[in-house]
This record gives structure tokens, sequence and C-alpha cells, in this order.
């Protein structure tokens, strides 16, 4: 049997790839350490809040333990004399204790965790980080949006290398230099502007919360845009449409898994912002629709008081229960963005799963 003309380039590439695979296993093998340490903590960090919220879910058993140690003892005066102490102790440490976080209390339309009867109610909370958000994501992805179309799809060359990092340019900003400048600047024109009565509020804070969101609609979606078929708008404009028809009905369609998911990123970003919602919201736990009224979000809460709460007590654990609505908000986000985008809209629009 003749030996085939390419044995000896077979066994070239087979020493070539026995002195590569070592590399790739060093590589694969950072890769998997990096992934796994990642998701490590994550895991721990969603473990250390929700131990540090989990005190509120048997909080009333301790306080009812504490009330039987309080109660009457029966016997001879000596016992009971010797019991006083002890029960002055616990009827002083019960006066000055707080209330148990019940659901009731959590479920509550007022926020008031610094008082002789502290009310814990999340619903104001929830409602001001909810109405600021969505007055964000509102003016921050049609914008961001259209600006991507036009980055992309009409903007010559030499404007899209100066239009794009600009855009981008507004991420590197910190968010507390954009919360000062809607405290002193866009407070102020507004009301002049619209004359409503509070100086600060949720549609001020949802116009700053908006220059930090830009840049992450924009960003995903011009990426978005940029990987849809040539071929899809040549076709289109071959077929005698209009570049902005081209555009509005053949380009945007294509990409709107990639806009879905960059929308759902500028609602996670907004929703946890912090420093923005602080400085120019007013902070006030209002329970109204009204968005020229001041609102307190949950991350604004927990970045207003966690400095100042006693450890181990009922306002520190409601903290960490508000820390642990967000984060499972956020991962539910994350969810719906992954298996919706992914099973439904690429399939609807990339032809497959």
């Amino acid at each position: 049997m003749k030996p085939r003309k390419n044995d000896a380039p077979t066994g070239r590439a087979a020493l070539l790839r026995k002195r590569v695979r070592p590399v790739e296993f060093l590589a694969e093998y950072i890769i998997k350490a990096v992934s796994f340490v990642s998701f490590a903590v994550i895991i721990l960090i969603f473990i250390f809040v929700f131990r540090e919220a989990a005190p509120l879910f048997y909080q009333s058993e301790h306080h009812a333990a504490a009330e039987e140690v309080a109660q009457e003892t029966y016997g001879d005066d000596s016992a009971d004399q010797s019991a006083a102490p002890a029960k002055e102790k616990a009827s002083v440490d019960n006066a000055g204790a707080e209330s148990p976080a019940t659901f009731q209390n959590l479920a509550g339309t007022e926020w008031q965790p610094v008082s002789s009867k502290p009310k814990f109610g999340l619903l104001p909370l929830m409602l001001g980080s909810f109405k600021v958000t969505m007055i964000s994501v509102l003016i921050a992805a049609p914008i961001a949006v259209f600006v991507a179309l036009f980055t992309s799809f009409f903007a010559p060359k030499w404007l899209q290398q100066i239009l794009k990092p600009t855009v981008e340019f507004l991420s590197g900003f910190p968010s507390v230099v954009i919360g000062f400048f809607a405290l002193v600047e866009i407070a102020t024109l507004f009301q002049n502007l619209f004359g409503y009565e509070y100086r600060l509020n949720a549609f001020v804070g949802g116009v700053a919360l908006s220059l930090a969101v830009i840049p992450i609609i924009y960003t995903v979606t011009d990426d978005a845009l940029s990987a849809i078929p040539s071929y899809m708008t040549e076709a289109s404009l071959a077929l005698g449409a209009t570049r902005w028809q081209t555009a509005l009905f053949v380009v945007l369609p294509a990409a709107t898994p990639g806009i879905f998911a960059a929308v759902l990123l500028g609602i996670g970003r907004a929703f946890g912002e912090t420093m923005i919602v602080l400085m120019a919201t007013g902070n006030a736990a209002l329970m109204s629709l009204d968005i020229f009224q001041p609102v307190r979000t949950m991350s604004a809460t927990i970045g207003a008081e966690m400095a100042e709460v006693v450890f181990g007590d009922t306002h520190y654990n409601v903290l960490f229960l508000i820390g642990s609505i967000l984060f499972l908000f956020t991962f539910a986000l994350n969810a719906v963005a992954e298996f919706y985008v992914r099973a439904r809209l690429m399939k609807r629009f990339g032809g497959s799963a």
C-alpha cells in the first residue's frame, strides 16, 4: 500500500497541535476560573444580603419570647422582689424597642423608620423607584435609539467617528456630577419653565437619570443595528424604498431583539442608581402619581440611611430587605431579557430560537 501524499503535513500539523495545546489548556482554565469566581461572588453577595434580611421573618417570635420574660411571676414575695429588677429592665427594653416589621407594616404607605412607632412601609419607595425609572427610560430610549439609527445608517463616516465617542463619553461621567448638575441647574430651569411647586421632584430626577441611561441604550442599539446584514438594506433600496423607509420598516424591526435588550439594560441601570436620585428627587416618601412631587427611591433610601442604623436592629434588616428586592428585580429583568429575547424575538426576526 502506497503512503498518502499528505502524511507528512498531517504529522507536522499534529506536532503543531501538541505544542499549542498547553497554551490552549491554560487559557481555557483561566477563563473557567474567572467565570467560577464571578459566579461564586454573585452567590455570596446573594447569600449575604438575604441573610441580613432574614431576621425580619422570625422577628415576631423573638418579641413574643421577650414578652414572656416580662410577664409577672407567681410565688412568694422574695421571688417577686428578686424578679423586679429583671421585669423593670425588660419593660424598659420593650418600651424602647422597635415594633416588629410585620407584613402589614411593610405593606404600608408610610416610611418613618425613626419614630416611637416605626413605620416601614415599602410601597412609597417602590412607587418612587418605578416612577423615576419610567420617566428616565421614556426620555432616554427614543433619543438613544434614533441617535443610534442616525449614526449607523445616515451619518457620514467622519461624523460617526465624532458622534459615537461623544455619546459614549457620557457613560464615564460620575453619577454624583450628574446629580449635582441636576440639583443646581436642571431643577431651577424646569421650575422656572413649568412653574411647579417643588423644585426637586420625580421629573427632575428622571431627566437627570436619563443622562446616565442614554449611553447604555445607545451603545447596545448601535451594535444591534450594525449587525444587520447589508443585503436587507440593499434589497429594500433596490425595490424603491427611501432610506428613511428602509431604516424605519426594515432595519429597526430586524434589530428589535437588540433594542429590547438595550432598553432592559437601561431600566436596570436606572432602577439601581443611587446618587442621582438621592440628590435630585427631594427624598420625600410620598404615595402620589404626580411626577412633579418629590419621591424617595429604594436605592436612595439604602444610600442615605445605611450608615446611620444600629447593626442588627429592625431598621437595619429592612434596608437589607430593600436590597434583596433590588437584587431580585435585577435578576428577573436579566432573566426576561435572556429568555424572551432569545426564545421569542430571535425566533420571530432571526428565523431560529
